[in-house]
């Protein structure tokens, strides 16, 4: 499948604009990361593109979220890879992070709002004017983006990246994408 038909099956499960940000800016990271570790940036891409195609669904069931996903993603012919990685992605379900892409996925997911929430805060509202140092600053302030999950970020350590290279690459990641992000 390709990106453009994976972006219209996301478009019959998600409606909400920020949501589809959110997805996309996970896509991008993803990349990011696959080029660094020199993976598939096309299947990690992939699986940060779809990794919340059933969250609408089941906002108000998270201990279903991912399980359906998966289910989906599944009936669209997807990898068993990629199909893991969006499962193993909601901690809820107990399943261990086997691959670099479950792990990238895993901590990637709460790290595009640290980085959204820090584009916010700046006068311009750009992504251009956020940095690592900044981003480091903000991480230790529990009331800044406190739905971004410090614990989940900092799984980035199972990849064998420090958390300044983890925020560099993921805003690096973003910051390519920020036409499309509005920010």
């Amino acid at each position: 499948m390709t990106r453009a038909e994976a972006y219209a099956e996301l478009t019959k499960y998600v409606d909400n604009k920020n949501l589809l940000k959110h997805m996309i800016s996970t896509e991008a990271v993803l990349i990011r990361l696959a080029k660094h570790f020199d993976q598939d940036p096309d299947l990690w891409g992939m699986a940060g593109l779809l990794h919340d195609i059933d969250y609408e669904d089941t906002k108000e069931q998270p201990e279903v979220h991912s399980l359906k996903g998966a289910e989906i993603l599944e009936n669209l012919g997807f990898t068993h890879d990629l199909i893991y990685a969006v499962k193993v992605h909601n901690e809820r379900h107990g399943l261990p992070r086997n691959s670099l892409l479950d792990k990238a996925l895993y901590a990637t997911d709460p790290m595009t709002g640290l980085i959204v929430a820090g584009a916010l805060i700046r006068p311009d509202k750009k992504l251009s004017g956020v940095d690592v140092p900044f981003l480091l600053k903000k991480f230790d302030q529990k009331a800044f983006a406190k739905g971004a999950n410090r614990q989940q970020i900092l799984s980035c350590s199972e990849l064998g990246l420090t958390l300044e290279e983890f925020l560099g690459l993921g805003l690096e990641g973003m910051q390519g994408i920020s036409k499309e992000l509005e920010l």
